[in-house]
């Protein structure tokens, strides 16, 4: 039976149609996955679903019904719910408290939390959401807040669920319970969307998938009769080839050397303790790690925006431990941040001064202390045509553009040129997969260039694709390190998971 129907969807932003005439539809207790390249319009679709838009043309049908949803609020009152990309929890609350927030049982004027506690424990039992009701979220794993976004939806009776790239910080051990407790409540008569760039996912979890192109629908395919080369194809309109590392290249002389590194968080705990490591020139080393263990306080203390408390940094022989971030870009350092928003880019901004933010202080962009616009606007056409920027023009505002364009921007400015040393922290995150394909040749070819890359990623097949060492981090320490030939994901999982190398060996040795 057809439970949603979306028929003749549009919806314009100036100068751009970002949905049209969408025709969507997902079956009855399935689990549908949409997909498509950045500003395909997937997310649109999704968000005037939930009601945070308003399609300018279409109707939605709930079994065969049509609906109105003005807001979010409406949504949860149909039954539709949503967990977003980054989770909307309360730090200093409880899980409980989170969950029912908005939604509190009461007894009389006072919130019965005790009958609240329990609810959350019931739900979490019957549905395999191994987590405990009065944890504090700020104190749970990234694994276990996301069971506490799926508690949310249960606990407003969501029949609809809608996952916006659901395993984007998750081990593989995590993605597999993860996908267990969908399995789980689609046999329980509900229903899931799933927004992934991953196919790997679509063809593991999915029985359809409907592929979006340029705001419309391309096509809808049974995940089990087709190979997800076809998939990548529909969403590209072009083959796709797999890009991998192929070749191994003796690695040339130390260009970033990191001893005995510490660094503390935001509040002054142990965030990076005594992590040493060397990357090559010619040589990409794979960060392996579940997020929060350490690897945004060591990305900033590599960078020059946060200042270790003890251990050396040396870029290109020279020590920089102390160094301020342009005296590193200025020996040879690029960097790609994992947070585009906060680190990368100055949303006011225009994609120009966003793309030569790094570089207005030398010629050609400026000469004795004065901009030369031309120069400036010509680079930004040349990054725009190159990276596929999907843009009305160089002078856009950043803040208008989709999340995996603005990764663009980022990527585009620091591949623009050939740097000594990349740090590259998540670098095809929210990216579809031509682009994700785009990235990871411009990194092969900056290493075969000579260029030192330390690519940090929470996307294991991008890990064991591009790198020539594999890292683990575990709660600030180097726990471990392979090769991609000696690396699985499942190996690579234990370790991300605190298990030391050693009883992931000695397991092995007796596996």
């Amino acid at each position: 039976m057809t439970y949603l129907r979306m028929t003749g969807i549009t919806k314009y932003y100036p100068g751009v149609v970002a949905n049209d005439g969408i025709d969507f539809e997902v079956e009855e207790g399935e689990i549908h996955a949409l997909v498509g390249e950045n500003g395909a319009g997937k997310s649109t679709l999704m968000k005037i679903l939930y009601g945070m838009e308003k399609a300018d043309a279409g109707q939605i049908y709930l079994r065969g019904e049509p609906v109105h949803i003005p807001n979010p609020q409406a949504a949860i009152r149909l039954g539709i719910d949503m967990v977003h990309q980054h989770f909307e929890l309360v730090p200093s609350m409880t899980v409980a408290e989170n969950v029912a927030l908005g939604h509190e049982p009461r007894r009389g004027p006072f919130v019965d939390r005790a009958a609240m506690i329990e609810r959350v424990r019931a739900l979490s039992e019957q549905f395999g959401l191994r987590v405990d009701p009065t944890a504090v979220v700020a104190d749970l794993s990234v694994g276990e807040q996301q069971r506490v976004e799926i508690l949310k939806l249960l606990y407003r009776d969501a029949r609809l669920l809608i996952l916006d790239e659901p395993s984007a910080v998750l081990t593989p051990q995590e993605v597999d319970d993860l996908f267990a407790v969908l399995r789980r409540l689609v046999a329980e008569g509900r229903t899931a969307i799933l927004i992934t760039h991953k196919l790997r996912e679509v063809m593991a979890i999915c029985d359809r998938a409907t592929v979006l192109r340029r705001g419309r629908v391309v096509g809808t395919v049974r995940v089990s009769e087709t190979q997800p080369e076809a998939i990548a194809r529909m969403m590209v309109g072009r083959e796709l080839e797999v890009v991998r590392r192929t070749t191994a290249q003796p690695p040339g002389e130390p260009v970033l050397l990191v001893h005995d590194l510490h660094v503390r968080d935001d509040r002054d705990l142990p965030a990076v303790r005594g992590v040493s490591f060397t990357v090559h020139a010619g040589e990409i080393v794979g960060l392996a790690g579940v997020e929060g263990n350490g690897q945004r306080e060591l990305v900033e203390a590599l960078v020059g925006l946060r200042a270790p408390q003890s251990g050396e940094i040396v870029l290109a022989h020279q020590p920089v431990t102390e160094a301020g971030n342009r005296q590193r870009r200025s020996l040879g350092m690029a960097i790609i941040p994992e947070d585009r928003t906060r680190q990368g880019l100055s949303a006011p901004s225009t994609l120009t001064e966003n793309l030569v933010a790094t570089r207005y202080h030398r010629p050609p962009y400026s000469r004795r202390g004065i901009l030369a616009l031309r120069p400036m606007h010509a680079f930004a056409q040349q990054a725009i045509r190159q990276f596929d920027i999907r843009v009305r023009g160089p002078n856009v505002r950043v803040r208008t553009l989709s999340g995996g364009n603005a990764q663009k921007v980022v990527v585009a400015r620091e591949l623009a040129e050939v740097p000594r040393v990349l740090i590259a922290a998540q670098p095809t995150r929210g990216l579809d997969v031509g682009a994700t394909q785009f990235v990871h040749e411009e990194l092969l070819r900056l290493r075969q260039a000579g260029t030192g890359i330390l690519l940090i990623s929470a996307d294991l097949d991008e890990l064991l694709a591009l790198a020539d060492r594999l890292l683990v981090i575990f709660e600030g320490q180097l726990v471990g390190e392979l090769t991609p030939e000696t690396a699985t994901r499942e190996r690579l999982g234990l370790l991300m998971a605190g298990r030391s190398a050693a009883a992931e060996a000695e397991s092995v040795a007796h596996g």
